[in-house]
């Protein structure tokens, strides 16, 4: 059994620290009775090391942390999955300027291309029941058979959807041409104690990075960045001491420690869960559901029953039920080691209330998500490029400066470089929540 080392110490001197450091609440009054976490809200101190020079009980968490996920070296982040990815982008930039990435990859992906003046060399795969799949390892290989100072690809896997790439297929591709293999696994941090399924990038990847607090219980912006390359050690920890912030949040490192070790002491959790979600699809008459390869995306499909998943997806919030998100055709239900079989029963019987008492039949409407986009020019060409604002219904035929998506998941419907569709206009004009757009305008180039 694991123990929670940063916890622990925490809640050890929690009670004897008179706090005069920062942060400001200093863990009283008012604020401490609304926010009972404070007294382990603290700073840098001599018995709760430095998360930027461990040598204590950080350095020891992260030791026990890389022993569980099979990594020579794991960091842990507070500054969420984003953090790990610019890291990762700020390494391979060293090793290249261009980088072989899904079309649907993170918005922070893109970013970082952006910020480091790498020249994104984008690998779509095909598009099935509406969900763009991910790349197949042919078109990798056709891309590094043509182009030049490509430093190794940043694969997503899993996505929003639960599919999985074909990490082994793009390993084997990527060493035999002498490059790297980054994962970004942000929506699969619950794989590493389910290694038999081939699917957990600790086994394929350079470097890779686990959003725990997606499917562990981990507080909200809590990571972990992993390493097996030795090679990429020391620039990992050097792009890691720009990019993390300088006041990291000790409940959130703690609970990302908390989290991992968790899992792995009470891996039953897991294995119920995923027994749970098995029988709740088996016994979900009447519903459909997106073949998903990760059991924590339950992924329910609406047009079989013509109903628009907004308007679901709406209906079942009215009775306390909040999904991750809806896409127009699925509403998608993110779970975890900790799902339970009375919650899903719980799920199953909203559901059906809302199919017999709300009238949704025949609201459905299609739309793409991920619309095919002509690509016009590159996407740093695009985003140097000088630019202006426009109202979305005026871009249609003008190429994309800035990439403009959904949020979540955080992907871009239309990118810089890429000429503006009917369908991508349609798909960020009924969008409830975007990115990339200002006041509902887009910016495309002038």
């Amino acid at each position: 059994m694991y123990s929670y080392r940063i916890y622990n110490q925490l809640k050890k001197y929690a009670k004897a620290d008179k706090s005069f450091h920062v942060p400001g609440h200093k863990g009283l009054g008012e604020f401490a009775k609304k926010f009972p976490i404070a007294r382990l809200d603290i700073t840098e101190l001599s018995y709760s090391d430095n998360l930027f020079c461990p040598n204590g009980v950080i350095a020891s968490a992260q030791r026990d942390i890389a022993k569980i996920l099979g990594a020579k070296r794991s960091f842990i982040l507070t500054d969420g999955s984003t953090c790990g990815v610019l890291s990762m982008l700020y390494v391979l930039k060293k090793h290249g300027g261009k980088v072989i990435i899904p079309r649907n990859c993170h918005t922070s992906v893109w970013n970082a291309c952006r910020l480091f003046n790498i020249e994104p060399l984008i690998a779509s795969g095909k598009t099935v029941n509406g969900v763009l799949l991910p790349p197949e390892p042919k078109i990798i290989e056709n891309i590094l058979n043509s182009e030049k100072d490509v430093a190794g690809m940043v694969a997503l896997s899993p996505d929003y959807y639960g599919n999985t790439a074909p990490l082994a297929e793009y390993k084997q591709i990527l060493q035999k041409h002498k490059k790297l293999l980054f994962v970004d696994e942000a929506h699969g941090a619950h794989l590493a104690f389910e290694r038999v399924n081939g699917a957990y990038a600790g086994v394929y990847a350079d470097i890779w990075v686990d959003g725990a607090h997606k499917s562990l219980p981990t507080l909200t912006q809590g990571a972990v960045i992993s390493v097996n390359n030795a090679k990429l050690i020391a620039e990992l920890e050097e792009a890691l001491s720009i990019f993390r912030t300088t006041s990291p949040s000790y409940p959130v490192m703690a609970s990302v420690e908390y989290g991992i070790k968790y899992t792995a002491n009470n891996l039953q959790l897991t294995e119920s869960a995923k027994t749970a979600v098995k029988a709740f699809k088996d016994n979900a008459h009447g519903l459909d559901f997106y073949p998903a390869d990760d059991w924590t995306k339950l992924v329910w499909d609406l047009k079989p029953l013509g109903i628009c998943a907004d308007k679901a997806y709406s209906a079942l919030e009215n009775r306390g039920i909040y999904a991750e998100l809806s896409d127009g055709r699925y509403v998608i239900f993110y779970l975890s080691p900790q799902t339970t079989a009375d919650g899903l029963k719980t799920l199953y019987s909203e559901i059906n209330d809302v199919l017999s008492s709300e009238n949704l039949a025949g609201t459905y409407e299609e739309r793409a998500v991920l619309p095919e986009n002509e690509r016009a020019c590159g996407y740093l060409q695009a985003t140097e490029s000088e630019r202006e604002l426009v109202p979305l219904k005026w871009a249609k035929g003008r190429v994309c400066a800035v990439n403009a998506g959904l949020t979540p998941p955080c992907i871009p419907v239309i990118c810089a470089g890429e000429i503006v569709s009917d369908s991508a206009i349609c798909a960020l004009a009924n969008a409830k929540n975007t990115f990339g757009l200002t006041d509902g305008r887009a910016w495309v180039v002038k």
